[in-house]
This record gives C-alpha cells, structure tokens and sequence, in this order.
C-alpha cells in the first residue's frame, strides 16, 4: 500500500528508491512495536474528538474505534506487522483501517499529522515508563534500606581518594545509595511535568482549522492539559526527551557508583562483603576466579544511558523552530534508555540479594587510624583546645593518642547520619510515605 505521504505512482522498486527507503525508515518500523498501543489509544480519542466537531457520524466512530481495537487484538496476540514499506506503526495502523473499512480509513487522519500523532505516542510511552521506572527505584531504595537495617552496626572503613579516611557502617554506607535514589524519586515531578502536556492537534506544528476540542483530547488521554502553542509541540520534541533521558542517567549513576562499590568492597585487597556466585561468573582459563559479572554490567550499563543522552543532546542542537527529520532520530535513544534503565534497576535489586558482609574482615578493617579526626575531636571537648592545633597534635602521636576501640566505637557516634545512627527509620518513611 502507498505511504501516508505519497502523491504520485513513481517507482518505488528502483534500486535508488529501495535504498532511499531503508536509509529514511531506518528502525523506526522495529522500535514503532513498543509505541502501537499508544498510538491506537491515541487514535480513539482523536477519532472521537472528529466525532464531537461533526467530522465522523456516531456509526462512523463506532466503527472505526471497533477495528482500533482490533488492531490492539492483533498487536497482542504479536500479530500486528510492521515493514519497512510501511515505514511506521501510523501508516501500518491506518492502512490497516483502510483494508476493514474502506473510504471510512482514511478519515482518521483528519486534523492532525503523523507529527503530532508519533509526538503523542512518545509522550504516552514516557509517562507509563516514567512511572515503571519509579516502582523499580522504589524497590531497590527499599531493599537497599533493608540490607541496612539488617546490619546496622556493623562497623566498616570509610573511604576518601580511595584510602582509609574515617569509620562508617554497612548501614550508613547501604543508607547513603538509598537516599540517593529518594532524592532521584522527589525530582521526578519535575520531568513528568514535563512530559505531561498533550501535543495532539497541534497537527504538523501550526494547528489546524478543523475545530478539534484540544483540551478534550488532553483530558482523554490522561494529560494535565494540552501544549498551548502549536509551534511548542515540535520545539519540545527531543528537548523533553533529553531531559528524561538526562533524568534516567541520573538513577543510573547512583546505579553505576554502588556497583563499582560492590567490585571493590568484595575483591581480595576489600574483602568486606561475599558475593554469591548466582551473581558472579568464572573464567574459561583459570579455575579460581569469581568474577563480579553482574556489578560490572551494571556499572558499564550507565554508559549506555549517558551516550543516549549525548545523541539526544547533539541531535537537537542548532535545530530551527518546526519539525525536521532530524527529530525521527530522537526517538530510539529514549525507548533504548528506558528498557537499559528498568534492565539494570532489576539486576541491581538481584545484586543486593546475593551480598552479605563479612564481619570479621570488617572487623579487622578497623585500625587506629580511621579514628584520628575523632581523637583531635576529643581534645578539643576535653581540653579545650583548638581543632587546628589538636588536628597537629594527633598527626604526629597518632599510635599513643588514638584509643577507639571496635566495640564501643558506633555508640560515639549519634547525631543524625552518623555511622551510629544512619537514620534508615527516616528513609524508609521517605520512601513509603510517598
């Protein structure tokens, strides 16, 4: 069948034509699959917007969102194709419509184009993807608190330019990941406001004259209201991706940093914590390794996200107002960031499960040493002394000065965040209170 754009009979089975058209299609008839459902949802309320501006009859619309939903059916059952003749899901749809219904297919396409039509569909993919992603973090938030309830009072070596610097605790060190991505959770308004305006009707960009009831279709579909100008509607395709994408990069890094974590606490030289080996892998070569495959794909993963959103960033640049095809290039670096993002949030939460501290090398971990900033402290309650001066004291007599010992040294610690008091009760009520 003939493309939504096309004019003219010319020859499209030419060798120059066929490859004109693998290079314009690109993915986007592969990557349209995960967009079907949004785009049919998206359809039936556009239809019945036709419907309200006397455009489509009550049987019309009653008809044609019967074959939308055969159309879901079928994309269900994973029957609904999509081909590179197509070259999208919008003309795969409406072609489909017009093989069931005649003349009555191709009305559907009336008062809007496939720039506003595949915009929506995004947009609709995000929201729900936004939303899964947050479930995702939520529960890692979660079982990383757990873990740190559990061990609570296991006392660990804090680390500063990756040498010994000062005393932690397995559960100030599982809190801090945690409160990371609470924070990342208490941003998320700010992306999904913005990706919450409906650009449906905006059309190709300048509106259109048929009198569409854009705020009915804003309503319909879940958003909080429509984009206002038309123009904004081209202007924010790829810019709001950017910064969900930005967004995601964000929980990915938290991800990347706890993992890169988990390598280092669970190696020969850091032998804090045990790994199960469900989450690590051997060596074809050498029979003693325990490779820490999963922290390690999931460190490398953020890498994945953050070049998405470099193509994101570099694809939007220097664009002019109005839609360019440019834009048709934003599309696979969002749905690519959302599957990577969700992938490494449920290998991450695998992770956790199979880590467990090793409290006697932890226990051992402990030296003089990390105690040095808190023995300067104490001449300075003590003595009254000034911390500077205390801080040169210590420096020089830290084997004779410095008296902490494991057993007592957590209780010293109470003040709100401190290795003695990580203050999980109130994360955890962060996180469930939302």
């Amino acid at each position: 069948m003939s493309k939504l754009w096309q004019k003219s009979t010319t020859d499209t089975q030419s060798d120059i034509a066929k490859k004109v058209e693998a290079f314009t299609v690109g993915n986007d008839y592969k990557l349209d699959q995960v967009l079907v459902p949004y785009d049919v949802r998206a359809s039936k309320v556009h239809a019945r917007a036709l419907n309200k501006a006397g455009i489509l009859s009550d049987e019309e619309l009653e008809k044609l969102t019967e074959a939308l939903s055969q159309v879901m059916e079928s994309w269900e059952r994973g029957e609904f194709t999509i081909t590179v003749q197509d070259e999208d899901m919008h003309t795969a749809i409406e072609n489909f419509l017009i093989a069931k219904l005649g003349e009555l297919g191709k009305k559907i396409h009336t008062g809007r184009s496939r720039n506003d039509q595949v915009l929506t569909a995004v947009r609709l993919y995000e929201k729900d993807s936004l939303e899964s992603v947050l479930n995702e973090v939520k529960a890692f938030a979660l079982l990383l608190i757990e873990f740190g309830e559990k061990h609570e009072k296991l006392p660990m070596p804090g680390y500063t330019h990756t040498r010994e610097a000062m005393l932690s605790s397995v559960g100030l060190w599982a809190g801090g990941f945690a409160e990371m991505l609470i924070l990342q959770i208490e941003a998320s308004a700010g992306i999904a406001a913005l990706i919450d305006r409906c650009p449906l009707g905006t059309a190709a960009g300048f509106g259109t004259t048929f009198d569409i009831d854009r705020e009915f279709e804003a309503e319909e579909l879940g958003f909080s209201g429509p984009l206002i100008c038309s123009t904004t509607a081209q202007l924010s395709r790829g810019w709001a991706e950017l910064q969900l994408v930005q967004y995601l990069m964000g929980i990915t890094s938290v991800l990347n940093r706890f993992a890169s974590d988990v390598i280092q606490f669970s190696s020969e030289g850091y032998p804090y914590f045990d790994l199960d080996e469900a989450v690590c892998t051997g060596s074809s070569i050498m029979p003693q390794k325990k490779n820490p495959d999963v922290a390690e794909l999931i460190r490398a993963g953020h890498a994945e996200v953050a070049g998405a959103a470099a193509t994101l960033q570099t694809i939007t640049t220097n664009l002019g107002s109005g839609y360019h095809r440019d834009l048709q290039l934003t599309k696979e670096p969002v749905i690519r960031s959302v599957k990577k993002t969700l992938t490494l949030l449920q290998a991450v939460q695998i992770l956790i499960s199979g880590i467990t501290p090793n409290s006697d090398n932890l226990e051992q971990a402990i030296t003089k040493e990390l105690f040095a900033a808190e023995a300067a402290n104490k001449l300075v309650k003590e003595k009254g002394v000034a911390f500077r001066e205390a801080y040169q004291t210590i420096a020089k007599e830290i084997e004779s000065r410095v008296e902490w010992t494991v057993p007592h040294v957590l209780k010293e610690f109470t003040h709100l965040g401190s290795p003695g008091v990580p203050g999980l009760s109130y994360l955890r009520d962060r996180v469930e209170g939302d």
